[in-house]
């Protein structure tokens, strides 16, 4: 028995803290258990009344004769941990605090709640909250409402974790008015003890739940994260979505500017990572988080008599509509949300022309003309959802002076059972539609109010079906020199450099495999002239110090230079514009370097954050990297497989490819690269932040060049 059990199906609940006064959370939360029908047993504690709501109170929990699962706890810091120590003694298995006045109002009140939590994991007891709204089971054998919502909802097969207790009461509300249903809701407040990751491992083995949505304020786990929710969303055992609103979308700043990964990476950065890599996906609104929702809860079943959920096999999706514009409006939003019009079959378009009217489109978008009937829709769907070539379909009804919404819903659920394909629905418009809505939702049939709504729903069904059909590649087999890596590391800190240049940079970056370039520092001119020629033309020229970060901006780089004289108008000019930019640098030389062979400028990144650990970045590099933010982002430690999509996420995989005449570039040599550079940061924590700009990609078979690099150093404790 999972020890949540008792917080989400106890057979008993003590509320302590319960009151007389109705509007007090005390009465209102007792009161909601009562009128709920909770199928346990339930005590009021509270050593100032005899009754709460005619049932017998109780002084103190532990003069409650029976057995406890569940202790509700709604008093004050001081008097809660009292009540926490009083529930351990009688034998609790699970408590729920729900009042406020802990870590959330400063030190006084979070030295309190660290001190329950501590009694808590001694005694082996979990506690959800404090600050909490508190939990919900609406399913018909248990029926528990232990929360400060009147509101109970329908029973159904997605559970909603919420950090704040507020959205939940509106979720409540706008879920009563969808006509949704849930099998747990739950509100973790301050999570001191219970967080997400817990009640998603408890949501991924109940058989209950089926879709999981989760409203997010912040995470205090970020690799181990990734991982447990990876097994959740697509492991072998029951994989189930996960959709997840996150507040604070806009506010993503920055932890450093000191490169272009510290400038473009931010906290928002990292949480796309860690959903990129679990195989969450993000929603932008309420709206959308229960529109996702409906459309992944959507199953059918099998000819074994077990329901499977319904997810494309591909992105083909076919439209079947009474009206023209929906149909227009549901096409332009298929494109945007990473779907495709299918092409039908010749039979298929025989097949349409034979039930359809003269007047009807029979190619995709079908439209089947506005007088059309529920005979209509069924064979032009039935038609349609046969087709090889079609991977899902969206139906569209506005009602008509003929448009018969029941019957159509009638018709569209018997053909949805006979067809592994997902059929999404809209039907326009509230009360003219009404029973047809009705139909489809007592059916499990996703239906929408809007042809938008519903493509986007499809496009998210689409993105997990990739997730969970995903290739997965042989891991690299990479050498690297960690030992002499840390001896630079080491060097460097001992005297005193934080900031690395190339001739540190690169060393260190070849210790983990990567190509770089013959690279010298030059203190004088005849000296640069000395390098190149030992070198061999052409050379590039690039200042020297750790106070001139971006060399570009300072006019501190030359390139293509091909000659002597060239070497040395190169090395006074670049000193006379760096002394110009910053007079008071500290000016080391400057570094010549064998001008690598043209390739596709790229970038490297890493940023290194409290709690979740090295974020790597990776696209289009140069020197516009931060005007065109082509960049993706993933959590370390990134394997072959995360490093194959990262560079499949950027817009510029088309430059990658080929493009216009363009060689292919070595893309497994990039991913292997990313794969370095994750391996480098993981095992050397003292790098703090670097950029390798621009790493150059070459042709297929020629590989890729480190050009340039900068790093941050920090010493670690």
């Amino acid at each position: 028995m999972d020890k949540l059990d008792a917080i989400f199906s106890p057979k008993s609940v003590a509320v302590v803290g319960a009151s007389t006064t109705k509007g007090k959370v005390g009465h209102d939360i007792f009161v909601n258990i009562l009128k709920g029908e909770y199928t346990g047993t339930l005590y009021p504690v509270n050593p100032k009344a005899h009754s709460i709501s005619s049932v017998k109170a109780y002084p103190d929990i532990t003069a409650i004769d029976d057995e406890i699962d569940l202790s509700m706890i709604i008093l004050p810091p001081m008097a809660a941990l009292g009540a926490v120590e009083s529930s351990i003694r009688k034998g609790v298995k699970g408590i729920v605090i729900v009042s406020a006045g802990f870590r959330e109002v400063g030190e006084e009140g979070r030295k309190i709640e660290d001190r329950i939590i501590d009694m808590c994991r001694e005694a082996e007891v979990r506690v959800v909250g404090p600050n909490c709204l508190g939990v919900i089971n609406p399913l018909s054998s248990v029926k528990l409402n232990a929360s400060f919502s009147a509101r109970m909802p329908k029973p159904g097969n997605i559970s909603f974790i919420s950090q704040s207790g507020a959205l939940c009461t509106a979720v409540l509300d706008f879920a009563a008015d969808r006509d949704f249903g849930f099998s747990k809701f739950i509100s973790i407040g301050n999570k001191a003890d219970v967080d997400e990751l817990d009640l998603l491992r408890y949501f991924h083995q109940d058989l209950d739940t089926e879709v999981i949505m989760i409203y997010l304020e912040e995470l205090r786990r970020g690799p181990e994260f990734i991982e447990a929710v990876k097994e959740i969303t697509c492991g072998e055992i029951r994989p189930k979505p996960v959709l997840v609103i996150k507040s604070g979308r806009t506010s993503a700043g920055a932890l450093a500017a000191a490169s272009h990964t510290g400038a473009l990476a931010g906290t928002e950065a990292v949480y796309d990572a860690i959903f990129q890599q679990s195989g969450i996906i993000r929603v932008d609104n309420i709206n959308e988080l229960f529109d996702f929702a409906s459309a992944f809860a959507y199953k059918n079943e099998s000819e074994l008599g077990k329901l499977r959920r319904k997810v494309p096999n591909g992105n083909r999706v076919a439209i079947v509509t009474n009206a023209g514009g929906p149909g227009i409006v549901a096409t332009d939003m298929t494109v945007s949300s990473g779907l495709q019009l299918a092409k039908f079959s010749e039979e298929t378009v025989d097949s349409l022309e034979s039930h359809l009217p003269m007047t009807a489109n029979v190619h995709n978008p079908v439209d089947v003309i506005g007088d059309a009937a529920q005979d209509r829709y069924e064979n032009a769907l039935s038609a349609v959802i046969r087709d090889e070539g079609v991977d899902g379909a969206l139906v569209i009804l506005t009602p008509q002076s003929m448009t018969n919404a029941l019957g159509t819903a009638q018709a569209i659920a018997k053909i949805a059972r006979r067809s592994h394909k997902p059929i999404l629905c809209c039907f326009m418009g509230i009360i003219d539609v009404s029973a047809g809505v009705k139909y489809l939702q007592e059916h499990g049939i996703p239906v929408f109010k809007f042809p938008e709504n519903a493509a986007k729903a499809f496009g998210a069904i689409y993105q997990y079906s990739q997730w969970l059909n995903r290739q997965h590649m042989a891991q690299f087999k990479l050498d690297y020199d960690t030992e002499k890596a840390s001896a630079i590391i080491e060097a460097c800190l001992s005297e005193g450099k934080t900031r690395l240049g190339e001739l540190d940079g690169l060393e260190l970056l070849k210790c983990y495999g990567f190509k770089i370039l013959p690279t010298t520092l030059a203190t004088k001119a005849d000296e640069a002239t000395a390098i190149a020629e030992k070198m061999g033309y052409p050379v590039v020229m690039k200042i020297v110090s750790p106070d001139i970060l971006h060399k570009s901006d300072a006019g501190g780089v030359m390139i293509k230079l091909k000659n002597q004289a060239a070497v040395k108008d190169a090395f006074e000019t670049i000193m006379k514009n760096a002394a110009a930019y910053d007079p008071d640098a500290d000016i080391k030389g400057v570094l010549v370097q064998k001008m690598a062979d043209p390739g596709e400028e790229l970038i490297l990144g890493m940023n290194r954050y409290p709690v979740f650990g090295p974020l790597l970045m990776f696209g289009i590099g140069g020197i516009y990297v931060e005007v065109f933010q082509d960049v993706v982002f993933r959590l370390a430690p990134v394997f072959r497989n995360e490093a194959r999509r990262m560079i499949r996420n950027i817009k510029g995989i088309k430059l990658l490819k080929g493009f216009r005449g363009k060689p292919k570039t070595d893309i497994k040599e990039i991913e292997k690269s990313i794969v370095r550079l994750s391996e480098m940061v993981m095992a050397h924590p003292e790098i703090l932040e670097l950029d390798i700009n621009p790493l150059l990609a070459h042709a297929e078979g020629d590989g890729v060049t480190v050009a340039d690099c900068r790093m941050i150093l920090e010493k670690t404790s």
